[in-house]
């Protein structure tokens, strides 16, 4: 059979350094990028509705951990009764995921540590979290809730944040509210539990309760009522639910406070003024040798001297004698006597109206008020009398 004949390779072409294929290529990607369907970037940046992240099992580590690893935390007194009564049900929660706890009486401290079966390496994480949380009075049905996926803890210490003992235990008490009703209102606003005790306040929650809460337990420290937090978070309640204000900023809605300082500083009552500054000093105090000489005593002789101070101590004696028999003299001073108040005599200046009374009392004896007139008297008598003489 005859060979075929092979066809000719066609030589290939160089590239060149001008407009080619590779421009066409570039051509083509664009073309590509403007076909593919535009994606909204707040549906990028916000989490759908019901998702959650899937769970991590064992066949996520088969092998396992490669070290063992072990968190402990001390408990205080009081906490000793009710962890030795829940103790068999944390052995029981920290069971299922394979990690060991063991709780010692004597030295006051919770120790837990993993295991060989342990395949989650974030496990140990969540039962040192447990035993914090436990030592800090969360109930074990609250603190349970921490080896969740979707639940995490913060321990806010606020000893330090305020130097006076009495403003500091104002502010704690500001922070739990009348009969815990502030704290209540902030565990709903941010679907966390809340535990104030000592000098810590535990929160156990969802990641953003937890942003929230720190923020309100530290403002609330610095002298900002909670109550500004907790209309806020109300407001921005609201605002999650409109699905159309999810990219907008919500600043315009939400209020602004300003401090507002009532009282004004009070101001000593003795007032230190500053003395003008001169770079002289003082003139030097007169020693008694020179208020001796200014006066001539330094050169009076010793007698004359003991005269001159003899005669000083009794001019001085004198004086407090004249005082004392001045006050003993006082008790026998009669006080002052008030003036005699004068009466004053009966003005005769205003003239009577004699014609004025006589009508009034005509007037009076036409009114049969009080005493019966002359004649009506007269005739009663009469009548008496005759009665009587009828009887007799």
């Amino acid at each position: 059979m005859a060979a075929e004949p092979q066809e000719e390779a066609e030589p290939q072409e160089e590239a060149a350094p001008g407009p080619g294929p590779k421009r066409r290529d570039k051509h083509k990607n664009k073309n590509k990028k403007k076909a593919a369907p535009a994606v909204d970037e707040s549906e990028l940046l916000t989490v759908p509705d019901g998702w959650k992240e899937p769970a991590f099992t064992r066949e996520d580590n088969p092998r396992g951990l490669l070290e063992e690893s072990s968190f402990a935390t001390l408990f205080p007194k009081y906490r000793e009764a009710y962890l030795k009564e829940c103790w068999p049900l944390v052995q029981k929660a920290l069971g299922e995921h394979y990690v060991k706890a063991a709780l010692d009486l004597i030295e006051g401290s919770m120790t837990v540590t993993t295991t060989k079966k342990t395949f989650d390496p974030y496990a140990i994480i969540r039962a040192r979290d447990l035993i914090k949380l436990l030592a800090r009075s969360v109930p074990f049905e609250q603190a349970v809730r921490i080896l969740q996926d979707d639940v995490a803890c913060d321990i806010i210490k606020i000893g330090s944040l305020v130097r006076k003992r009495e403003t500091f235990i104002k502010r704690r008490a500001r922070l739990l509210g009348p009969k815990g009703s502030t704290l209540k209102a902030l565990e709903l606003l941010t679907n966390c539990y809340i535990m104030v005790q000592g000098n810590t306040v535990s929160a156990l929650g969802p990641f953003s309760g937890l942003k929230e809460v720190r923020k309100v337990v530290l403002d609330t420290m610095k002298n900002i009522h909670p109550i500004y937090n907790i209309k806020t978070l109300m407001i921005k309640r609201e605002l999650a639910k409109d699905p159309e204000l999810r990219t907008q900023s919500w600043e315009r809605f939400l209020p602004k406070f300003k401090r507002k300082n009532l009282k004004k500083r009070k101001e000593p009552k003795k007032k230190n003024t500053k003395k003008e500054y001169t770079p002289f000093p003082p003139p030097q105090p007169e020693s008694q040798v020179d208020k001796e000489l200014a006066s001539g005593e330094y050169f009076l002789k010793e007698r004359q001297k003991k005269r001159k101070q003899m005669e000083e101590i009794k001019a001085k004696q004198a004086d407090a004698v004249k005082r004392r028999q001045e006050e003993r003299n006082k008790a026998f001073i009669p006080p002052k006597e008030k003036p005699a108040v004068k009466t004053k005599k009966a003005s005769t200046e205003k003239k009577i109206d004699i014609e004025a009374i006589k009508e009034k009392v005509k007037n009076a004896k036409k009114k049969k008020l009080g005493a019966l007139p002359e004649e009506e008297v007269k005739l009663k008598m009469a009548a008496d009398e005759k009665k009587k003489k009828k009887k007799k």
